[in-house]
């Protein structure tokens, strides 16, 4: 497509700050979003796993991954809007082609995750005692992962179509005749998509080394449970690591001539160099592992990999756009709204940093203590903080509101 139409189809409004701010939030964001996915899947996956065994610690180790899951998918659908929204922005005569040419399977993808999420929920209300009684609606959870993995492979296609402009009125009127049906799926790598799916297998397997770390901060008395989550955790890293770099490999060796050269850049040594070290980390760290702050510092380096591996992605759309179809999202007009700019970052890193804190010192804590917990005083001036701060938020919003509209 002719680069000219490309810039035609942009907002004519122009973008309310700079575009190197939604470049980074993007890529930080949906690093977020697509760890809590992994966990999401990594959990419902070994929460399955565990409802066919009668090995007790099978059963208990299902018991904790599907509480786990049942939070990731809040966590996943929450942060999942941010990066959502910033591609949006700076990429939003791409993104809503692509969403048009295929909007029977956008509109069907809030529906499906519906059914997905309420499946999940089904399952772990049916086996809230996982650990000492039969499972209940098995079903239910052969039902949600499937599904999970279905809304993944809609953002993935969506995401894969607009990066191909020169397709698009190909796709839209096949052989000159129109199909508004909006129901075909025109792009897709398996690979890609399988490589972001399988990489599930080492987050996962991080997440259970800090899981068991939490265990032995309150006192955990069964060592062989300890030993035992400690054995898958480092068996899915290991394994789920390789498997991911095979996956990266194919994913790079099948990228379009126009970009294959992107293959052998930085990007893709830095993904791969980074995924050994977050499997390896563990490894090294040895005894200190199971010493203080130390259990957790894997989530840590996953969470930096998990921002490599999203640069690497920004990085192939740049390459795609900027590089082949002379689409440069950083020359967006600029119409500066301080307002919105600056309630954005407001709320990510005063609003939304109380009420973590709090809830982070609350499960910290209570995860800490032998028996029943009783918050200090200081953690309920927290969660009082936190409330406080959520209303002047609320009253914030509605009050500027009003104000705009009856000025």
């Amino acid at each position: 497509m002719d680069t000219a139409m490309l810039y035609a189809l942009r907002d004519p409004l122009g973008i309310p700050a700079h575009p190197v701010i939604f470049l980074i939030l993007g890529v930080v964001t949906f690093a977020l979003h697509i760890a809590a996915v992994h966990v999401l899947l990594g959990s419902s996956a070994l929460a399955l796993r565990g409802s066919f065994s009668k090995q007790a610690h099978w059963r208990r180790l299902a018991d904790a991954m599907v509480n786990t899951a049942k939070v990731a998918i809040s966590v996943a659908i929450v942060i999942g809007v941010a990066p959502l929204l910033f591609v949006q922005v700076i990429y939003d005569p791409f993104w809503y082609t692509s969403n048009v040419l295929s909007a029977w399977w956008v509109i069907g993808f809030i529906f499906i995750l519906i059914v997905a999420t309420l499946a999940l929920y089904l399952f772990y209300a049916m086996n809230y005692e996982i650990r000492t009684k039969k499972t209940r609606w098995t079903i239910a959870m052969l039902v949600a992962l499937p599904l999970f993995l279905v809304v993944g492979f809609i953002m993935h296609f969506l995401s894969m179509q607009m990066l191909e402009p020169d397709k698009w009125l190909e796709w839209y009127a096949p052989g000159g005749i129109i199909d508004a049906s909006g129901r075909s799926i025109h792009a897709w790598d398996l690979s890609r998509f399988s490589f972001f799916i399988l990489l599930s297998a080492p987050v996962i397997g991080i997440w259970l080394f800090g899981y068991r770390r939490y265990l032995q901060g309150a006192g955990e008395q069964d060592s062989d449970y300890l030993e035992f989550v400690k054995r898958i955790a480092t068996r899915l890293g290991v394994v789920g690591t390789a498997i991911s770099l095979v996956l990266l490999v194919m994913w790079m060796k099948g990228l379009p001539d126009d970009i294959a050269g992107f293959a052998t850049g930085i990007w893709p040594i830095a993904t791969a160099v980074a995924l050994i070290l977050v499997a390896a980390y563990p490894l090294l760290l040895g005894k200190r592992l199971d010493q203080g702050m130390w259990g957790y510092t894997p989530i840590l380096i996953a969470t930096v990999g998990m921002i490599v591996v999203a640069t690497m992605r920004e990085a192939i759309r740049w390459v795609t756009l900027y590089g082949v179809h002379g689409y440069n999202p950083l020359d967006y007009k600029i119409v500066m709204d301080w307002y919105s700019t600056i309630l954005f970052f407001v709320t990510f890193g005063v609003l939304g940093a109380g009420v973590l804190a709090y809830m982070l010192t609350l499960a910290w804590q209570a995860g800490q203590t032998e028996g029943t917990y009783t918050p200090s005083r200081a953690i309920n001036r927290m969660g009082t903080v936190a409330i406080v701060l959520l209303l002047l938020w609320v009253a914030q919003y509605f009050g500027f509101g009003l104000w705009v509209a009856y000025k």
